[in-house]
């Protein structure tokens, strides 16, 4: 889950004794990913997902962030195919072969939040959905590599929309990742779009999420009527890969692997 560009928050620096806290609520957060990948099939519906994944939250002593927040009434955000985030979990919302479906969790462990999420196929996708979860993949490990101490934001959206932008495809503005530690959202906000040498300087002890939303046509989106449902405007395909990263004293640690890039 991932804020709107209009909320920032303090800016919060972790030190080394709330890192290995943050890690282990990441951990968990990439175990849950895994756990929840088998069922991923045709004709499961979104709400077992969302009830397992609460289920197995609990079962190993933690919390669902999404559930109640701003009022989401769900434990997981479940995106699929048109949709680019924050898809609400429904007893009538049934996978299909050729799907694809982003699962965006965070749970709570200890007091700290492990953000991640990954966009799976449902049996067997189509050429093109393929291409575009590759390329969405791939924009989430150039934006990793873009951090470093020293660095700046910028340097994060350039890397990634440089090479989305050469594939042909739009990344999406109105989304963006964010710091995360014992709040959800905290800064800095981290766009997926941007100039490299621009922004907030990076430093060790930041922790944020990075979390490409990219679209296979136009960047813009429009949310429904339940204002949390966020889906492409021209109606096209969406995908999205998300990990939580430190910044360190000499490059950036991946909290949330292995899930997206393991």
């Amino acid at each position: 889950m991932n804020q709107l560009t209009q909320a920032p928050q303090p800016l919060v620096l972790l030190s080394s004794r709330e890192l290995e806290k943050m890690r282990r609520a990441c951990q968990l957060a990439a175990d849950l990913l895994n756990h929840l990948e088998p069922m991923v099939q045709p004709g499961i519906t979104t709400q077992a997902l969302n009830d397992e994944a609460e289920r197995w939250t609990q079962a190993h002593g933690a919390k669902s962030a999404p559930l109640g927040y701003h009022g989401f009434p769900k434990s997981i955000c479940t995106s699929i195919n048109q949709v680019v985030c924050h898809g609400i979990p429904s007893p009538r919302q049934i996978l299909r072969e050729g799907d694809i479906i982003n699962i965006d969790v965070t749970p709570i462990l200890g007091g700290y939040h492990g953000d991640t999420s990954k966009t799976f196929f449902v049996g067997q996708p189509s050429e093109r959905a393929r291409r575009l979860v590759e390329v969405t993949e791939e924009c989430l490990r150039r934006g990793i590599a873009a951090v470093k101490p020293g660095g700046r934001v910028g340097d994060i959206g350039a890397a990634i929309q440089e090479y989305a932008e050469a594939q042909g495809y739009g990344v999406v503005r109105d989304f963006v990742g964010h710091g995360v530690g014992r709040q959800f959202h905290t800064a800095p906000q981290i766009p997926h779009y941007g100039q490299a040498g621009q922004g907030e300087k990076l430093r060790p002890g930041m922790v944020f999420t990075i979390e490409p939303m990219i679209n296979e046509g136009t960047w813009k989106v429009k949310v429904l009527a339940d204002k949390w449902t966020a889906v492409t405007l021209d109606g096209k395909l969406s995908a999205q890969f998300e990990h939580t990263v430190a910044v360190t004293e000499t490059g950036v640690e991946i909290l949330t692997l292995p899930c997206a890039l393991g």
